[in-house]
């Protein structure tokens, strides 16, 4: 599903650590513009950002090994092997065109990295049947105290189950290294996805998409920065069914209110919790016969909330005709707890990231992620479509 995949490597837009030893160019080589050129080599960690800037203007060509990998005028290079790189760029202004070699040395980093995910920045579920139950609350919790029981079930390989939650619910991690975006996916959200045994719809079972942004961490201060999220356009994003800049609005219970049963046995309160959209649509979210806890998150002490984000199409369906089986159909590709674990559909690619207006952005990688709730829909007894998140890890590092 990559949109270019036209080198084994990517280099992209931003800062990062450059470590080298200074050479002299060719005196054969012209200066360009008061660039003096290439130095000799440049050497990086693997999984870490080198940048070359050789601020100038013209047209930038470079390459490795004859393979095109950038046009900008800064390269940023990553690469998760130990590797000599031979690389040449090429100048073009003024109808002129000057060329200039050099090689990159990627070197093993002096620590180890972990493929898994190394930290947790911020988590808000939406309401929801699971909210105050995975993780579980406890009297006197903070939302600190409970942003640490979400780094507990997702830190690690060993991680754990994380609801999120209704729509906008969402939860921010992040590795200790940044993931590269190389040719093919680059890295792989864990949820408790799976299909069912329905052969006329063999991609429906229990699927709840959520989401996905992704930060890279450009100025190196060890968090995403606002204006450095993008969202990875999954296979719903250009679709006019998909609803950009939804918002919706949760409403906090009063527990003790008289219950409103509903129409079906599992109905215990069809009035519980009030909502409101941005699009003028308002109602209730029910509260059922199979979890009885506050579905609002207890730490909030807001009267009401509000979340914001991507909304998908709806995607359960009742099956049966009965209400008796409803199954969420898998969307192709690009979202979490959006298809089994050991589905590519659960990889996801770097270069599928997209800026505020839709257009795709080239990054070296992505140090930060946030996955949050994409559907807004209560799918009778199952409860409301809530994303899971179960961990996440780097497809390129082993």
């Amino acid at each position: 599903m990559k949109r270019n995949s036209m080198a084994v490597l990517k280099s992209i837009l931003s800062s990062a650590v450059l470590i080298g030893t200074i050479g002299c160019k060719s005196d054969t080589e012209e200066e360009s513009s008061g660039f003096s050129g290439l130095e000799e080599s440049y050497t990086v960690d693997r999984f870490k950002v080198l940048t070359i800037d050789p601020e100038v203007g013209g047209n930038f060509t470079w390459s490795i090994n004859d393979s095109l990998i950038s046009q900008d005028s800064r390269l940023e290079f990553i690469s998760p092997a130990v590797k000599e790189y031979p690389l040449t760029l090429k100048i073009e202004s003024g109808g002129n065109t000057e060329t200039y070699h050099s090689k990159i040395i990627v070197k093993k980093e002096a620590g180890t990295y972990s493929r898994y995910i190394s930290d947790v920045l911020d988590y808000r579920p939406a309401v929801g049947q699971f909210t105050n139950e995975m993780p579980e609350f406890q009297n006197g919790d903070s939302s600190g105290s409970m942003l640490q029981k979400a780094k507990a079930s997702l830190v690690g390989e060993g991680s754990s189950i994380l609801t999120l939650g209704g729509f906008g619910g969402y939860v921010v991690f992040g590795f200790d290294h940044t993931v590269p975006d190389m040719s093919g996916r680059d890295f792989k959200i864990l949820g408790n996805a799976f299909f069912g045994n329905d052969a006329s719809q063999p991609r429906s079972g229990s699927c709840e998409p959520g989401i996905i942004m992704v930060a890279y961490d450009r100025n190196k201060n060890g968090k995403p920065d606002p204006e450095e999220w993008y969202e990875i356009a999954g296979s719903e994003y250009f679709k006019n069914t998909t609803v950009k800049d939804y918002s919706i609005t949760y409403f906090k219970p009063n527990e003790d209110k008289v219950p409103v049963p509903g129409a079906d046995f599992w109905q215990t309160d069809a009035e519980y919790i009030k909502w409101q959209d941005n699009l003028g649509n308002s109602g209730f979210k029910s509260k059922n016969v199979f979890h009885d806890q506050s579905y609002y998150p207890l730490w909030l002490g807001d009267a009401s909330y509000t979340l914001t984000g991507t909304k998908l199409m709806n995607n359960y369906f009742d099956q049966s005709g009965n209400g008796s089986y409803w199954g969420g159909t898998s969307y192709d590709y690009g979202y979490a707890d959006n298809a089994p674990n050991n589905d590519e559909a659960s990889n996801i690619d770097i270069s599928w990231a997209v800026d505020k207006s839709g257009k795709y952005v080239k990054l070296p990688g992505v140090d930060f992620v946030k996955v949050y709730t994409g559907i807004n829909q209560e799918a009778g007894w199952v409860g409301e479509v809530s994303t899971e998140v179960a961990g996440a890890y780097d497809l390129h590092l082993h």
